[in-house]
């Protein structure tokens, strides 16, 4: 296993209501400090589907599932969701367990 087997990674598949996808990007690039401001973030993207109208994807990692956890029960993470909840008319999560990182790997090699 790679040195990223602890790395948590949380990924948001989530359909926007037609018409604003524009609103949602810009709400979330507005409130994304929300995520990236806690310790245990380390990094976060947003992403829009090539082949699905309106389908974004939000992925985020972590420093461990436990503290992810303790993220998304926070007052901070409850006032994060509301202000993206306007936009969309369907979401789902996926965690996953990172095994391996091979553009940091790489990147690190070449140092």
């Amino acid at each position: 296993m790679g040195d990223n087997a602890q790395v948590f990674r949380v990924m948001l598949r989530m359909q926007i209501i037609p018409g604003k996808e524009k609103d949602f990007e810009r709400v979330w690039y507005s409130v994304a400090d929300v995520v990236g401001g806690n310790p245990a973030n380390v990094g976060q993207w947003l992403s829009k589907s090539a082949e699905e109208e309106g389908v974004y994807y939000i992925m985020s990692d972590w420093v461990d599932e436990a503290r992810f956890r303790a993220f998304e029960r926070s007052d901070a993470h409850v006032e994060h969701r509301k202000k993206l909840h306007p936009y969309r008319s369907h979401g789902t999560m996926t965690t996953l367990h990172v095994v391996y990182d091979l553009g940091r790997e790489r990147s690190e090699a070449g140092r």
